[in-house]
Formats: structure tokens, sequence, C-alpha cells
């Protein structure tokens, strides 16, 4: 609900509500939802949110089970910049260096 409230925020210009939807959606990065969350970050410039799903994926494990969610087939068509971003964050997680 709070990912439907935060689109509605953005749309009417509320912004202390779109900060409280923020809020509450960065307790909730998980493997099933980082994808959805980021692309949802993205489009509505959330970048507390975009943080926190980047600091989730902390490990190689992390972002392939996040590559193997269903939100990430939404995330490749509807932000392929940010996908660009995580490719790159993939690599210096693979060579160690975050």
């Amino acid at each position: 609900m709070a990912q439907h409230l935060l689109v509605a925020a953005d749309r009417y210009g509320m912004q202390r509500l779109m900060r409280l939807c923020e809020e509450k959606l960065c307790g909730r990065v998980e493997l099933g939802s980082a994808a959805t969350l980021m692309a949802l970050a993205e489009q509505h410039h959330c970048r507390g949110l975009k943080e926190a799903c980047l600091r989730f994926i902390d490990s190689t494990a992390t972002m392939v089970a996040v590559m193997a969610s269903d939100g990430f087939e939404h995330l490749i068509k509807s932000c392929p910049s940010l996908v660009k971003e995580l490719i790159v964050r993939g690599s210096q997680l693979l060579s160690g260096a975050k």
C-alpha cells in the first residue's frame, strides 16, 4: 500500500507524505521487493529508497537473487540506466571493492 500511496503523493506534490512512504519502504527492502522498489525509487526521485535498495545488495549472492526475482524484468524495461548502475556495482562486488 505504501508504494501506491507514494505514487499518489508524488502525483499531487505531497512531499511530506512522499517522505513518510519512502521511509516506510526503506525498511521493507528484501529479495522479492528490491528490484521493484528500485524502479519505484528511480521513477519518483526517491534517493533514500534507491540507496536503501543498493545497500541491501551487499553481496554477489544477493545480487543474483535480486536479478532472479520477478521485479527485475520490470526494472530492465522501466529503468535501463539503473540496470547499468547495478552491473557496475556487481563488478565491484566481484572484485572485492564495494
